[in-house]
């Protein structure tokens, strides 16, 4: 790898610790808020010349999204290596995590990278991400403000997922007892379980949640 600069070293640690602490890479804009530059374009600058250097690698597939490389770094005569496999999501909004509400709108409204590990989901697969609102699912650990990480794939009895139930949206546990028809259950006892009156269609099935503190 070719030698970096102060700046660029700097910016390859902030966003080496703010994905370990995190779970998930730091945005464009959290990187710009960090180090006081004056627009979005001098982080893009300084995250294209740590590519070219080697430092970082593009996820094949992914647009704007990267790998930390492999290349080691002494520290009192120890070395360390990571590689953090990072894939770009889309946040496609809201999702009622309550009683079920109107559908969003289709368009992603921001992108979030996060490590593969973190997120739980199989390289390669469809995911996408949704911003929580409601308190019906805080006994699984989901709360109002979380965004959870969805994975496009058939649901398993227990599995978290967003439904549409009859026209609207949900966050809820999918049940499917034995030779009966599946229904949604919260995790949270003042919420009542949902029985579709005619269609219950799984959107994603939830894999992880990411919390700001």
């Amino acid at each position: 790898m070719n030698s970096l600069t102060l700046r660029q070293q700097e910016i390859l640690g902030f966003i080496r610790v703010f994905a370990r602490d995190q779970g998930y890479w730091p945005s464009i804009r959290e990187i710009q808020k960090h180090f006081g530059f004056k627009s979005t374009n001098a982080v893009a600058g300084h995250l294209l010349a740590l590519e070219r250097k080697g430092a970082l690698a593009r996820v094949p597939g992914q647009a704007r999204a990267y790998r930390i490389t492999g290349d080691t770094a002494e520290n009192g005569g120890k070395t360390f290596a990571d590689e953090i496999d990072v894939v770009e999501i889309p946040v496609y909004g809201n999702i009622a995590a309550g009683f079920p509400e109107g559908v969003e709108s289709g368009n992603a409204i921001a992108r979030l990278q996060i490590d593969v590990e973190t997120a739980g989901i199989a390289r390669g697969g469809k995911s996408f991400a949704l911003r929580v609102r409601g308190e019906s699912m805080i006994d699984a650990g989901i709360f109002d403000g979380d965004t959870v990480i969805l994975e496009v794939r058939s649901p398993r009895n227990g599995d978290i997922v967003a439904a549409l139930i009859d026209g609207e949206t949900t966050l809820k546990r999918y049940l499917q007892p034995r030779g009966q028809p599946p229904y949604l259950k919260a995790e949270n006892r003042t919420f009542p379980s949902i029985y579709p009156v005619n269609e219950l269609l799984v959107q994603g099935v939830a894999t992880s949640v990411v919390r700001r503190l």
